[in-house]
């Protein structure tokens, strides 16, 4: 059997159709994603932070990757699939650059950077730009 899915219960159909398989993020990274995608992670052309966790936009992305895994598994037809071109292809792709990606400050073997990027910059807006228009969620919450 599979070492990948003795955990799971998915190689022999026993995965709790009612619940998750994994009880967090952490628990679906460690146990699940970290094992299953192997890469040249060389810090030149794909780069991962070790303390993945520390970096935010990782965080959302994976999280995503996560729960979108949790709903396509119950697909026997094309939910993985789905789940590789839509969800994780994109996601790890844009995690993993070693040039955009928001790993491209750390190094696989040297770990965390003690200088990650900055948030992107912003100038304050006209708070009377978002009120009575299309960009106010109040306003158009009854449009729905």
């Amino acid at each position: 059997m599979n070492e990948l899915w003795e955990d799971t219960g998915e190689a022999d159909g026993e995965a709790d159709d009612e619940g998750p398989v994994f009880a967090s993020l952490d628990e679906f990274v460690t146990d699940h994603l970290a094992q299953l995608i192997r890469r040249r992670i060389n810090g030149t052309t794909l780069t991962w932070c070790p303390a993945w966790w520390k970096h935010a936009e990782a965080i959302s992305r994976l999280d995503a990757v996560w729960r979108a895994w949790e709903h396509l598994r119950l697909d026997e037809n094309l939910g993985m699939s789905t789940w590789w071109l839509y969800h994780c292809d994109p996601h790890l792709n844009a995690l993993l650059d070693a040039d955009t990606g928001p790993f491209s400050a750390c190094s696989p073997t040297d770990g965390h950077t003690a200088y990650p990027h900055p948030p992107l910059p912003l100038d304050p807006s006209d708070p009377a730009m978002w009120t009575g228009t299309a960009f106010s969620a109040r306003e158009n919450n009854g449009d729905r």
